[in-house]
């Protein structure tokens, strides 16, 4: 009976963790053929612990040209889909303007389509236009379906922010721009950054609005489709596993950062309530003093 009622309290969290093992496996398996030296090309078996796939991550120069190729792309579009991303998110959160609802429809657009759909749009758009297709075409092909992911998770953010905070500030004296400084862009933050990891991780894991747009020019991703015909090189397993470890590292600082930055917080409250009650102590203790040197003086003066 203590069994069956331990398992009833815990088989939520025990479903979940199988869940997120079965998500994981990918993973290890890709960390794991990291150290592998494979018989041959196009083997994938497990066949000898080595570590010199990451000791010469670029013995293959073509992937390392097209990682870089790729990341260059990733944060370019990144930061053009996050300014523009965020300040659409702010528009359509704290503003009322005609054509409000169609944007908001529009911005799903790019997520619903599919890519197929996109990428052969695009590419209609840039031969009509007389547009060559390269390294320009695909930042404006990754921009455009950034920018909806960056909006979504950070009107999410503004949707969940208590504007009474930002009020307070101003009744404080504070101006439009130290309000946005101090107060708006430190609690919006984590969402604005939350959508930059996203948006380049979509940038850089693009494959099929990239082949369409890309011209001559290969990332990553197409290197990778290119190179699976004659055999992928275990160095794909390193950069797969290097990248993993880069954003897992990026969102643990950044959630040790916002971890702190509660703790402070919490620890200013509990010092200024702590300060109110010695305030209102000291107070208390002057005011039954004074009183007990009134009803001294009111003793010595009644006999006279």
């Amino acid at each position: 009976m203590r069994f069956w009622r331990w398992l009833a309290d815990r088989w939520v969290m025990g479903v979940a963790l199988l869940v997120l093992g079965y998500l994981s496996l990918p993973i290890l398996v890709v960390a794991g053929l990291s150290f592998n030296r494979p018989s041959s090309r196009l083997s994938y078996d497990f066949n000898e612990f080595t570590l010199d796939n990451w000791r010469r991550p670029c013995a293959t120069s073509d992937m390392c040209d097209a990682v870089v190729r790729s990341v260059q792309i990733g944060f370019l579009a990144t930061a053009v889909a996050t300014v523009i991303g965020t300040l659409m998110a702010f528009a359509l959160v704290r503003h009322r303007f005609t054509g409000r609802s169609g944007i908001n429809l529009l911005i799903f657009l790019p997520m619903a389509t599919p890519e197929l759909v996109m990428g052969t749009s695009l590419l209609a758009l840039f031969v009509a236009a007389g547009v060559p297709q390269g390294f320009g075409t695909v930042v404006i092909a990754h921009v455009m379906f950034c920018v909806s992911f960056v909006v979504v998770t950070v009107k999410a953010r503004l949707a969940g922010m208590d504007r009474r905070l930002e009020e307070a500030a101003m009744d404080l004296y504070a101006g439009p721009w130290q309000t946005f400084r101090r107060v708006t862009l430190p609690l919006v933050l984590p969402g604005i950054v939350a959508a930059a990891l996203l948006a380049f991780s979509l940038s850089f894991d693009d494959f099929i609005i990239t082949n369409f747009n890309a011209g001559t020019t290969v990332t990553f991703p197409m290197y990778v489709w290119g190179a699976a015909q004659r055999g992928i090189p275990p160095q794909v397993n390193v950069i797969g596993t290097a990248m993993f470890g880069i954003a897992l590292l990026l969102v643990g600082l950044t959630s040790l950062r916002g971890r702190r930055a509660r703790r402070a917080d919490l620890r200013a409250v509990a010092t200024a309530d702590l300060r109110t009650v010695a305030t209102a102590d000291l107070q208390a203790v002057a005011a039954a003093d004074l009183q007990a040197v009134a009803a001294a003086g009111r003793r010595a003066q009644g006999p006279s």
